[in-house]
C-alpha cells in the first residue's frame, strides 16, 4: 500500500463518474490548481478499482454515489478494504439523512454537493488528503440533524425501561386496567399509574396508543 507524507505537494486524483461530461468538467474545473492533479478516471466502481491498481499514487478518489453497477457506497467500502491510505470524497447532488450516513459509515472523508465551487472543491480535496475531513455547509447541517435525531433515539433507547415497566407495558398492550394490572403484579393502583407516566416519558409518548406503537417497533411485547 502507498504511504503519503504531508509534504507532498502533488495530490493525485482518481475522478469516477458514469457521466463523461461531469468527469472532464472537474478535470476543467480543477487545472487551475497546480497542486491538484487527475492521474486516472473511471466511469464505474470495477473500473475505479482497476485504476488504482495500476495508479499506486492515488491520494484521493473524487466518486459519484449515484453510479450503475457498483455504487459509490460500495466503490467507498471497496477502497476502504483494498488501500486503507486513500481518502474518499463523495461527490453528489443530494444530502438525505440515510446516504451522508451511509458514506460515513463507508468510510467516506468527506462529501461535497456537485453545486461546490472550485474553491470549495480544491478546499475539501487538500483537506482530507491530509487527513482531515470535508463536508459541504448543507451536508453538515444535516450531519447535525442525524446527531440530534440520534440522541433522541439514545435518551429513548428500550434499554431504559425497566423489567417491571416491560411487564406493565405488555399489560395496557392486552388493554388491562390500572386495578388488574396492580391485582396481577401484587402492587398498588398508584404505583401502576407511577410506572404508567414513567414510560410515556420515557418513550416520549403522548398517549397509550403511542406507546404500544413503541412497544411494537421495539419487540417489547413479546
Amino acid at each position: 500500500m502507498p504511504v503519503f507524507s504531508v509534504s507532498e505537494t502533488v495530490i493525485n486524483l482518481l475522478l469516477v463518474d458514469d457521466h463523461p461530461m461531469i468527469v472532464e468538467g472537474i478535470r476543467q474545473m480543477l487545472l487551475p490548481e497546480p497542486d491538484l492533479q487527475v492521474v486516472a478516471q473511471a466511469n464505474g466502481g470495477e473500473q475505479a478499482l482497476k485504476q488504482l491498481e495500476t495508479h499506486p499514487h492515488v491520494r484521493v478518489v473524487l466518486l459519484d454515489l449515484s453510479m450503475p453497477g457498483m455504487s459509490g457506497i460500495e466503490l467507498a467500502r471497496a477502497i476502504r478494504a483494498g488501500w486503507p491510505d486513500v481518502r474518499v470524497l463523495a461527490l453528489s447532488m443530494f444530502h438525505d439523512h440515510t446516504t451522508v450516513a451511509e458514506v460515513l459509515e463507508a468510510g467516506g472523508a468527506g462529501y461535497v454537493l456537485k453545486t461546490a465551487s472550485r474553491t470549495e472543491l480544491s478546499t475539501a480535496i487538500r483537506q482530507v488528503a491530509v487527513g482531515g475531513t470535508y463536508f459541504s455547509q448543507d451536508v453538515a447541517d444535516t450531519l447535525l440533524q442525524c446527531q440530534q435525531i440520534a440522541a433522541g433515539l439514545e435518551a429513548a433507547r428500550p434499554s431504559c425501561i425497566t423489567p417491571r415497566e416491560r411487564e406493565i407495558l405488555q399489560l395496557v398492550a392486552r388493554e388491562h386496567s390500572n386495578l388488574e394490572i396492580a391485582e396481577a403484579l401484587f402492587i398498588s393502583e398508584r404505583t401502576v399509574e407511577t410506572h404508567r407516566r414513567n414510560l410515556l416519558a420515557k418513550t416520549n409518548s403522548k398517549s397509550v396508543v403511542g406507546l404500544i406503537q413503541y412497544a411494537i417497533r421495539h419487540n417489547l411485547l413479546a
